[in-house]
């Protein structure tokens, strides 16, 4: 199957952000929804994936290309996770998304997991590209299989740039045909992982986000040291701010899903950026 979806958001001067262009195909049907507090959506539209049909299978093809203009306002959620599931007739099944973000614009990208199933070989590649100045949340998930079965083979590349250069470059892979996988230098033994990239041209570059103004590297310390004493047994999670740009990235790994969420969520650091993070604990993406 190929699929293909296109979004386009651009700023209105009465309605803050409207919809240029939403359009899909099965099992990529984007459908506008409501914020769960409308009168705090600070001008931003909200949409959510909905799956018109199993996958993805082996085989598919599916693009989703995301395009936000100057000062618009954009988060796209999913109603459920995704299952990568093996095709009748074998093959690589692969999801391509591009994002595009110009100065002043903000997405949220914020789906639920990608779930890999037993036998499944699925690659997501991801391109993000930011001019200076735009704002950006974009949360990336994966399950190691459905409950009490291995995973299938599942691949994740990740790249962003920002302002003309390369910000971050990230290639994930898990599954049988993989080696080392599973090991300490990946996820350890982890059933599930999680990170967020987050990008706010509010912060100074090279000074790392945090609840407060940090004018050390030993307050930074601090916070980091209190998020590894946080993390539960089996789980382990890391801030990363990201050279190059008013960027961190928070990365978490975990025995099941609900447990890595948390992570990312409360290691986000809320009060640096309050308009980004749900709050600290809470699982569901709604």
């Amino acid at each position: 199957m190929r699929a293909q979806a296109r979004i386009v958001a651009v700023a209105d001067p009465v309605r803050g952000t409207r919809l240029a262009a939403l359009r899909g195909e099965p099992p990529l049907l984007p459908r506008r929804t409501l914020p769960s507090d409308p009168s705090d959506s600070d001008g931003e539209v909200q949409l959510h994936l909905v799956g018109g049909a199993a996958g993805p299978l082996g085989g598919d093809d599916l693009r989703i290309e995301i395009e936000i203009g100057p000062d618009a306002r954009l988060c796209v959620r999913s109603v459920a996770a995704s299952l990568a599931l093996p095709g009748p007739a074998g093959g690589e099944s692969r999801l391509h998304v591009t994002a595009r973000v110009a100065a002043g614009g903000r997405l949220r990208w914020l789906p639920e997991p990608l779930i890999g199933a037993a036998g499944c070989d699925h690659r997501t590649v991801t391109d993000i590209v930011l001019a200076e100045g735009a704002a950006l949340l974009w949360r990336e998930e994966l399950v190691c299989g459905r409950y009490a079965e291995p995973v299938g083979d599942v691949r994740i590349e990740t790249t962003l740039r920002y302002g003309g250069r390369t910000l971050f470059r990230n290639d994930l892979a898990v599954g049988p045909q993989v080696s080392g996988w599973s090991g300490p230098a990946v996820l350890d033994g982890a059933r599930a992982v999680g990170s967020l990239l987050v990008v706010d041209p509010a912060w100074s570059e090279g000074t790392p986000p945090g609840p407060a103004p940090y004018d050390s590297a030993a307050r930074w310390d601090g916070v980091v040291d209190r998020a590894r004493t946080a993390t539960p047994e089996h789980s382990a999670a890391a801030v990363l701010p990201l050279v190059g740009g008013p960027a961190v990235l928070v990365s978490a790994v975990g025995s099941d899903p609900r447990t890595v969420r948390a992570h990312l969520e409360w290691l986000s650091l809320r009060p640096a950026a309050p308009q980004f993070v749900a709050p600290a604990g809470a699982v569901a993406g709604g």
